[in-house]
């Protein structure tokens, strides 16, 4: 496997492009992750489908790009993996509304489907998609204890206004992709890691339907977010991405999810969030911690090269891996000047020879544990480790 990196800026134009004739073929996957203004200059996307016209060209908008060791704005941040021997098939179909997100999930993992699907990854628009919802319908169709799937929900800064997706040159909202990895030679690892505080006490949810919350402890919602957030309950729903809520089944089990309110509805004193938050289960406020938020990237980090070595030993990070990070638009926001620590410290912990390639998302896929199934997570660093290695190289399997 042969990764390249390179960029697009508005000034410098096209930054380390590599020739197509040593990388353009029906295995190459290029993955562009793109500044929403793009929407608005799509030639520059077209250009990059025609330079590549083997390749698999797929990529959203984002909230800001994740590319090596740093985060830009305003750039379409390209990494191309040429397998050796793996192939790739993509999957797309529009999503509407939130309410279909099962079904778009469950038809997508339905067309990969095959013996040596080793791992998905999803792209969906971040506003119309229900993630956790999403995720489920993905998990429907697959053994995920043999086929890893992670992704992310495309952003828009901190807009919320509109996000949208891309397959080769074809951008679109309102739609959800899939990328099949196949090959027996793939060795695909995940983790998810937070990094947030807990305050307060864990309160009922008394009365949601899916992602929408109308009362916590038979009180609305919204009137009881705004007690938390104090003054900057004005700036909702943005300033909602720095008080997300974890929650879990009940007091007996350990698993949490966390999740982050996309928009609010005063006239019914609703909060809508980007996955389910079903009625019956606990849920308690989270606030950022800067240090732990910065080390829960380099503990991801930790986890995928501890499987990677574990598998085929230190060997393995001689050689070229890629790995797709997916940050939640809040950490940046809290990070603020300090976010470019958090990519720092995953490339750090990743090594040189691994291509970082990312973006800032309104949604992270990812298993909570490596082999579960796929759950929506917000506020979190999700990572997906692709390598491909011959046969030969495995010293054991994890």
């Amino acid at each position: 496997m042969k990764t390249f990196q390179f960029q697009y800026q508005a000034k410098k134009g096209w930054i380390n492009r590599p020739d197509p004739k040593t990388t353009d073929s029906e295995k190459t996957l290029i993955l562009a992750f793109c500044a929403p203004v793009f929407r608005d200059n799509p030639e520059v996307l077209s250009e990059l489908k025609s330079a590549f016209p083997k390749s698999k060209v797929v990529g959203c908008s984002t909230s800001g790009e994740i590319f090596g060791s740093e985060v830009f704005d305003f750039s379409i941040s390209c990494t191309a993996i040429c397998f050796e021997d793996a192939h790739l098939k993509i999957a797309f179909t529009s999503l509407q509304s939130s309410s279909q997100s099962f079904e778009v999930g469950k038809n997508l993992a339905q067309s990969l489907k095959a013996p040596d699907l080793k791992g998905i990854i999803i792209l969906s628009d971040g506003l119309a998609a229900n993630g956790s919802a999403l995720a489920e319908g993905v998990n429907s169709q697959i053994d995920t204890s043999q086929t890893s799937v992670s992704g992310g929900l495309a952003g828009d800064g901190s807009k919320f206004e509109s996000t949208w997706i891309f397959n080769d040159e074809k951008i679109c909202s309102q739609s959800a992709l899939a990328i099949g990895l196949y090959g027996a030679n793939l060795f695909i690892s995940s983790a998810s890691k937070g990094g947030w505080d807990i305050f307060g006490p864990e309160r009922l949810v008394t009365r949601s339907t899916d992602n929408v919350v109308y009362e916590i402890d038979g009180r609305p919602a919204l009137d009881l977010y705004k007690e938390y957030l104090g003054d900057k309950a004005k700036d909702l729903p943005a300033s909602g991405l720095l008080f997300p809520i974890q929650i879990r089944a009940n007091s007996n089990v350990e698993k949490r999810l966390v999740r982050t309110i996309l928009s609010v509805n005063e006239e019914s004193k609703a909060l809508n969030f980007a996955g389910n938050v079903p009625q019956g289960y606990l849920v308690q406020l989270m606030r950022a911690n800067f240090d732990r938020v910065i080390d829960g990237a380099s503990d991801a980090a930790d986890v995928v090269k501890k499987r990677l070595t574990t598998e085929f030993g230190a060997e393995a990070l001689e050689t070229n891996s890629v790995c797709l990070a997916i940050s939640c638009v809040g950490r940046r926001l809290v990070l603020g000047a300090r976010s470019e620590e958090e990519i720092e410290a995953l490339a750090i912990g990743l090594g040189k020879n691994t291509a970082v390639i990312g973006f800032y998302s309104y949604g992270e896929l990812a298993p909570s544990i490596q082999g579960s199934p796929c759950d929506l997570h917000n506020q979190s660093m999700t990572l997906m480790n692709i390598y491909e290695a011959s046969a030969s190289k495995r010293v054991r399997v994890a």
